[in-house]
């Protein structure tokens, strides 16, 4: 059984970072000036090779290595990235590249590596998710404009393009099966080598089109145990750790640490396709029998906020508009046996469903737990492996709108659907949000989403996440990010 990382006494601590002294000191600099290169310790490990048509796509644009056509604002609306301006007419958005651009290969950004790039992830199998119910063909226009066209008018073009997993590569990157990063970025560094799932190292790019960044490179480590990334900031093995788990902050300085809110939130995802949970009201009474304030004070420790629906605070707006939701009248259990899953990488997931555990068999279920990595139970929870599974779902990851997050987590056809939910009801209130143009009319028919899935229990939102992330005494610029699109950047550097 696995210890909560809260149970370890301080020595453990200090003996899983000893564990790990070696990962550290192994992580080579090729660039020059090492001394300076910004040591960073990451949650995930790569899960399909550091491919920009992955999640792994997120893990680029924090290190700055690989860019996308447009960027959001602290408020989710679009800016230019390699693109400077665009214009709609109908269902086609004209974007114009921004000159003097080469890929760390030293070739031309040009319309026809736009187009290369856009083409792949969109004939994608599985499509990024930000594409989901998109219908997409991109053509260039002159060296130095793009044409991207939709089969449906789609007011969230921009903001799709600035989802990481549509980034512009060089085309070396697609000479393969896979898409490989390496080498074929914009960003202000290179991605020069990956160690597998241990390690990755990036060098400045002096010929980056924003400027020379302030370290001479980034040396990158993988490391899913919480307690071993923490100590590693604790005993100077790195500069900035990308997750502290709740439990391990306390035994930090206080000015090591910045809690910054998320737009995530701790979703208990419940299969609708088949099992206990194919009755509603056997969800209706999980439901019910969830208390998510008990969780967020004993397994958060009050760094975190109660969940009123799948949006959180981070969407201010949100609540404002919501109304109460009908749900179905909750079912006796009877002693149904579940198989509840969620994975290690987030050190609180499993304390969560160890509460949950607790909590679901007082009110009658018979409960199993499955927590693996996460690279190794995310297949089987895709296919409705579990009665339920136990996920930290990023709401606004992609396009700043949670539209996206809500059609590819709820949609019959969404990418991303743990809970198999086909409800014909749900598929036309997520249209109809994807479809509303931005402004107060589309924020009300994400709510009105929203509202359609909670009365399905499909989901159970538990708690909205504010993640702490460790920065070393003399890191200066280390970006704070909600949105978990940037890290390190142009301006980060260690004095």
């Amino acid at each position: 059984m696995r210890v909560p990382a809260r149970l370890l006494p301080f020595p453990a601590a200090l003996a899983a970072s000893a564990l790990l002294t070696g990962c550290f000191a192994t992580t080579e600099a090729t660039g020059t000036d090492a001394g300076e290169r910004v040591r960073v310790a990451m949650m995930q490990p790569p899960r399909s090779g550091l491919s920009p048509l992955s999640d792994d796509a997120f893990k680029l644009s924090r290190w700055s290595t690989a860019e996308t056509l447009v960027k959001l604002d602290a408020d989710g609306d679009a800016r230019p990235a390699l693109a400077t301006e665009w214009k709609q007419s109908g269902r086609s958005w004209t974007f114009t590249l921004r000159e003097g651009v080469t890929f760390h290969d030293g070739t031309e950004l040009t319309a026809e590596a736009v187009v290369r790039s856009l083409t792949r992830a969109a004939g994608a199998s599985p499509k990024p998710r930000i594409l989901d119910g998109v219908e997409l063909t991109v053509e260039a226009v002159d060296a130095a404009t793009v044409t991207v066209t939709t089969a449906e008018e789609d007011p969230l073009v921009p903001q799709r393009l600035s989802s990481p997993q549509l980034s512009i590569l060089a085309a070396k990157a697609y000479r393969g099966k896979t898409v490989n990063p390496v080498g074929a970025g914009t960003g202000p560094f290179e991605l020069t080598r990956v160690n597998g799932t241990s390690s990755a190292a990036l060098d400045r790019y002096d010929d980056y089109w924003g400027g020379t960044a302030k370290a001479p490179g980034i040396d990158v480590t993988f490391v899913p145990d919480g307690t071993a990334r923490a100590a590693a900031l604790r005993s100077g093995e790195v500069d900035i750790v990308e997750a502290v788990p709740v439990s391990q902050a306390a035994l930090l300085d206080e000015d090591l640490i910045t809690e910054v809110p998320m737009p995530r939130t701790n979703t208990l995802y419940l299969n609708t396709e088949k099992g206990a949970f194919e009755d509603p009201a056997l969800r209706a009474a999980a439901r019910e029998a969830i208390d998510a304030e008990s969780i967020v004070k004993g397994v958060y420790e009050g760094r975190a906020d109660v969940a009123e629906g799948l949006l959180g605070p981070a969407l201010p707006w949100a609540s404002g508009l919501r109304e109460p939701v009908r749900r179905a009248k909750a079912g006796d259990p009877d002693g149904r046996t579940i198989t509840i899953g969620t994975f290690t990488d987030r050190a609180e997931l499993p304390e969560v469903a160890a509460a949950l555990q607790q909590q679901l068999q007082k009110a009658g279920f018979r409960v199993k737990l499955e927590v693996r990595e996460y690279a190794n139970i995310e297949s089987d929870a895709l296919a409705g492996a579990f009665d339920a599974f136990i996920l930290s779902r990023a709401t606004v990851l992609d396009s700043g709108d949670p539209a996206a997050y809500l059609y590819s987590d709820f949609a019959s056809d969404g990418s991303f659907n743990i809970s198999q939910l086909a409800d014909p009801a749900v598929d036309k209130a997520l249209h109809k949000a994807g479809a509303t143009p931005t402004g107060d009319a589309r924020r009300q028919a994400v709510i009105d989403a929203e509202a359609a899935v909670l009365a399905t229990d499909a989901a159970v939102p538990m708690l909205h996440e504010r993640v702490i992330q460790g920065d070393a005494a003399d890191v200066v610029g280390a970006a704070h990010d909600p949105r978990e699109r940037e890290l390190v950047t142009l301006d980060t550097h260690v004095k």
